[in-house]
């Protein structure tokens, strides 16, 4: 019987925090302890003159399924091995959120024997930076609301115009459309309102674009809270918020560093949404991970046309980042689902179906090539794939002259992922990576939808409602053009209808309308439902978790 991931993260040796620190080449009086095991890393240690020559690994994925990808663990499970085959390398990942850890996603921890400790701290309160990101966007809320009772509305804000919710890292579905003012005129002004779930905040995005606190103080300045009667836009600094929220944030911007199970650094920071933000770590860890270690081993949420075409197309050109490998994880069972199979019947060896579901990983080689960077495919292993079956995978992917690793790092830690490691040193010290973006910022609104929609997700069409055309006016009337697009769809379909599995073709992309993240910096084009608020599902995993007199917490996965 498999040990839980928790009682095998409890059954690891962790060492003192600044034992991790020393391989990383910084000194104890650097750190900003949380604790033994965890510390705060200063923004000071950033140096970009030691960037350069570093090799950055991007971990992305073919479209989700039921059947799980375990993309962080195929992540943790290659720093492993490439510090086993003697490369400095450190993993950087994003913070748990709440609302998956209670609910039925579970948490970004890793598992098996390629996790990130202590796994129980990361996943709940860790350091505190959700809730600091939580506490600086109701800031705003309180601000906004308090401008229109007390200030009788000097900034002429429409109400029925204001874009700015609140936010709480839990999930909540009671609470996604909500009035808010009501008991009278010393209540405050009532107005239609909700609740995102912290994780979808553009605060969060914010803190994960910003190349310092001075930086993020301008970008939280830059936040669109609503328009006025006019249309004109109100910005956060207009009701002088931004202070205050950068002073909340004060350390939530340093990246927090901690473990693997075989005492390998990885650095957590951030946690913005995939499917309606960009889908990853901030720039500041990343950065910090290049100037302290030789190779950087990143993901990106969900597949390659999400969280992978955002951080390359968005987060690399913010910061200036220049991926040397793409590794796309992928599973036998995955693509079994990418087949039709039913997850009943996943288990079963079945090479034809196999064989059937691997366009969708083709069309996921296909996008990075795009981005003219080298795929390395890892097979995440599963007990129940059959040898004739990866062979299947290995084949096809050798016909397209891209190298496959098998990753039984979930089982084996480290070891497992030796093979992985080795197929992305090589890959990284090719030279055969030319990275470049898709487009440029100065393109216009539909030049650069378009041709995200076409190349990445192999849409025929793009239609746009009439709301969608007013507001893109309405973004070019006030300079807001030339920002990148995050565009909003299912994780479940490279198209946005998340019924068509494997390689759908001849689809049209529907964008109903737009949300702003002016603060954050890019243009949010929403394609099919988003749901910014979650709800939990009929059994949440909450009801697992359980904490006994001594304080040891059981339960959690």
């Amino acid at each position: 019987m498999h040990k839980s991931d928790l009682e095998i993260a409890k059954a690891s040796k962790m060492r003192p925090i600044a034992e991790i620190a020393e391989k990383l080449n910084v000194a104890t009086e650097d750190l900003r302890p949380y604790g033994k095991y965890v510390a705060k890393l200063p923004l000071k240690l950033i140096d970009e003159s030691k960037i350069k020559g570093k090799k950055l690994i991007l971990v992305t994925a073919i479209t989700p399924t039921v059947a799980g990808e375990g993309k962080t663990t195929a992540s943790i499970g290659l720093t492993e091995g490439l510090n086993k085959i003697g490369i400095k390398s450190v993993v950087v990942l994003r913070e748990p959120s709440l609302g998956p850890v209670f609910g039925m996603k579970g948490g970004a921890a890793g598992g098996g024997f390629a996790q990130v400790l202590p796994m129980a701290s990361i996943n709940l309160h860790f350091t505190g930076d959700f809730a600091a990101v939580e506490k600086a966007h109701n800031l705003l809320s309180a601000l906004l609301d308090n401008h229109i009772h007390n200030q009788k509305n000097a900034l002429n804000i429409d109400p029925r115009k204001i874009i700015w919710k609140r936010v709480m890292d839990m999930n909540e579905r009671a609470l996604r459309d909500i009035v808010i003012g009501l008991g009278g005129s010393s209540q405050g002004v009532p107005r239609e309102s909700g609740f995102d779930i912290t994780a979808a905040s553009e605060v969060m995005a914010a803190l994960c674009l910003s190349k310092d606190l001075m930086d993020l103080k301008e970008k939280l300045g830059n936040i669109i809270v609503g328009y006025t009667y006019q249309d004109e836009p109100v910005r956060a600094h207009q009701l002088k918020a931004q202070g205050a929220m950068a002073a909340l944030l004060k350390h939530a911007i340093m990246p927090n560093l901690v473990q693997t199970i075989e005492g390998n650094p990885a650095i957590l920071h951030g946690g913005p949404f995939a499917n309606i933000a960009q889908g990853s770590n901030s720039i500041i860890a990343t950065k910090m991970g290049l100037s302290l270690a030789d190779y950087v081993v990143t993901e990106a949420g969900f597949a390659s046309d999400l969280g992978g075409e955002k951080f390359l197309n968005l987060k690399c050109q913010y910061g200036g980042l220049k991926p040397d490998v793409a590794v796309i994880v992928t599973t036998i069972r995955a693509l079994k689902s990418h087949a039709g199979i039913p997850f009943s019947e996943l288990t079963k060896a079945n090479p034809l179906a196999v064989r059937e579901g691997l366009p969708n990983l083709e069309k996921h080689i296909e996008n990075m090539k795009h981005f003219m960077l080298t795929p390395v495919i890892a097979i995440n292993k599963f007990s129940t794939d059959s040898e004739e079956e990866i062979q299947e995978v290995t084949k096809i992917c050798n016909s397209l002259g891209v190298k496959t690793a098998v990753s039984e790092a979930w089982e084996k830690g480290g070891d497992g992922a030796i093979d992985l490691a080795y197929a992305v040193k090589e890959a990284a010290e090719s030279g055969m990576s030319n990275f470049t973006p898709l487009y440029s910022f100065e393109w216009g609104i539909e030049q650069k939808i378009e041709t995200v929609t076409r190349k990445i997700y192999g849409a025929a069409e793009v239609e746009y409602s009439v709301k969608a055309k007013q507001q893109i006016k309405l973004f070019n009337k006030i300079g807001l053009d030339k920002l990148p697009i995050c565009i909003a769809k299912t994780q479940y379909s490279l198209s946005d209808d998340p019924k068509l599995i494997n390689k759908p073709s001849g689809f049209t992309v529907k964008i109903r309308e737009f949300d702003i993240a002016a603060g954050a910096g890019f243009i949010v084009p929403i394609a099919g439902t988003i749901m910014r608020m979650p709800g939990l599902p009929s059994k949440p995993a909450a009801e697992n978790i359980d904490i006994d007199a001594e304080g040891n917490i059981t339960g959690l996965f």
